[in-house]
Parts: structure tokens; sequence; C-alpha cells
């Protein structure tokens, strides 16, 4: 008897549901949330949004032009802070201006950043968050990691990576022969997005400027950039992390190795082999560097 396509299709979409829903789970995602502009017919210019394949696990979120009906987004609610911190371009691939080499030390401190960011309401992100949670580990650190925002274990606790995804990553910072407290670890945002979704463009605009005066003042020998969302706002490059990963990167004058979020990891157990080898280059890099003084 000849299987109804009907029921074949519907057996493919039930498996690749359930699929997703271990995905997210691996992400410590609680809820999806569909509202209703997102059931609602696309306009023509914008793009389809489809659920991530396993080759982009972290694709970028497009920008949505705001209907006229929509009210004006509501002014900060500390002007005296967004002075500070010079609105940034939405579009992530906008003209910038010429990237300055960090050729010489910054004169800030962390603890300086730190206090500017404050009690941060420059996004809409403050509104569901339980706190910031800022860059941790070693303030003169020679390693850096970096990766894309707080999840559920991370905004209780008030540190990056904390959760399984932070375990697996104290395991591979332990491979290269160092330790938690030797490296310094933080995300491009600061602030734990609803459901653990995807920063949007925008929210990585404002708070990514933060990053890099983290990443001048300290002054790490190399950044490792985990996942897509990382190392395209890092260094604002089209190609995704499959592409990239294992190549020795520059962001003004600092290494950057591009390498799959521990996330992915937990997803996909095969790319530890790769992720592997690309911090051994990190780990040979840095062993033929002379001690800092």
């Amino acid at each position: 008897m000849k299987a109804d396509p009907s029921a074949i299709e519907l057996l493919d979409l039930l498996k690749q549901s359930r699929e997703y829903t271990k995905y997210f789970a691996e992400l410590g995602v609680e809820t999806i949330a569909l509202s209703s502009d997102r059931l609602a017919p696309k306009a023509a210019s914008e793009p389809y949004r489809t659920l991530p394949a396993a080759s982009s696990v972290e694709p970028l979120r497009q920008p949505t032009e705001p209907s006229k009906s929509q009210a004006p987004p509501s002014p900060m609610k500390d002007p005296a802070v967004a002075v500070s911190s010079p609105p940034q371009p939405a579009s992530l691939f906008a003209e910038p201006d010429a990237p300055q080499p960090l050729s010489a030390q910054s004169t800030e401190r962390m603890e300086d950043v730190w206090r500017d960011i404050g009690d941060c309401t420059r996004c809409g992100l403050c509104e569901g968050r339980t706190q910031v949670v800022n860059t941790f580990g070693n303030h003169k650190a020679r390693l850096m990691f970096v990766g894309e925002a707080p999840g559920a274990d991370e905004d209780a606790q008030g540190k990056p990576f904390v959760g399984r995804a932070g375990q697996l990553l104290t395991k591979i910072i332990e491979a290269i022969g160092l330790k938690r407290e030797d490296v310094l670890i933080g995300n491009v945002n600061r602030c734990r997005p609803p459901g653990n979704r995807q920063p949007t463009l925008e929210e990585a605009a404002i708070c990514r400027p933060f990053l890099f005066r983290e990443i001048a003042a300290v002054q790490p020998d190399v950044i490792v950039v985990m996942g897509n969302t990382a190392l395209r706002n890092l260094l604002e490059v089209r190609e995704g992390i499959t592409r990239v990963r294992g190549k020795f990167q520059d962001f003004r004058g600092i290494k950057v190795m591009p390498t799959f979020h521990p996330a992915y990891l937990l997803r996909d157990p095969s790319k530890k082999r790769e992720t592997w080898e690309d911090l051994k280059k990190v780990r040979d890099y840095l062993d033929t560097l002379p001690p800092r003084t």
C-alpha cells in the first residue's frame, strides 16, 4: 500500500520539531513567543525568517522596519548615561568609522567601564533581566572568550557562562592548560534576552561599545569569539562561523580565533574535535609569546 504523501510530510515535520525542541532546551530557552506580527504574511521587502539550520546555529536577526502605527520608542531613562555612549548604527554592516588599532593600552580600567554601564536602561532588555552580567575574570588576562548574551543561569548569578555551556567552556579552558581565573569571559550583550532569544542588531549595537572598551583596557593577546553573533559583532563579517573558524582574524591589532559556541557543542558533540583544533592553535600561539611584564 502506497504511503500517503501528506502523512509522510507530517511525520517529517514532527521529527524536525523534536530536533528543534531538543536544541532550544540545550540553550536554556524556556518560551518561544509567537506574536501576531510573526504569524502575519511578510512584506516582499522583508526576508522570511526560518528556524536555524544545523550548519548555522546562530543566524543574525534581520532588522525590521517599524510600522507607522507603532509608537516611537520611549526616551532613555537615564539621559546622563546616554551622553557617554553615543548611539551606534543599527545595521551591523553599515560603513563604520575606521577602526583604531590598540597600539597603546587604554587608561580606563574595567571598573570604569562597569561604572559607566551602571544599572543600564539603554535598550528594552533591561525590562526583563534580573541583573547586568558584566565580563568576568582576570583583568590582566592574555586570553579572552566572547559569547552572545547571558542565559537564565547567568542572569540569576550575575556571571557569564555558568550554566551547562559554561561548564563545558571551563573544560575547554582547562584542556589548553589554563583555569577560568586565568582568562576573561564576557558577552556582546550583558542582559538576558527574553526566553534566551538572540539579541537584535540594535540591542547588540548599543551594548558592544562597552565590550570594545574592555578589550582596550585589558588588551589581551588573543580573543576567542564563540558563535556567529560574537563573530559578526566583533569583526563585522558576513561569513558564518563554519567558514572562518580555525583561522586567526584581526581585531584592531589583536588576534581573534573564531570557533563554535559551547551551546552548539552540547547539541552537536561531533564539533568538539574541530573546536579542540581551534583552541590548540590559540594555546600554541600563546606559548610563543614572551611573558608579560
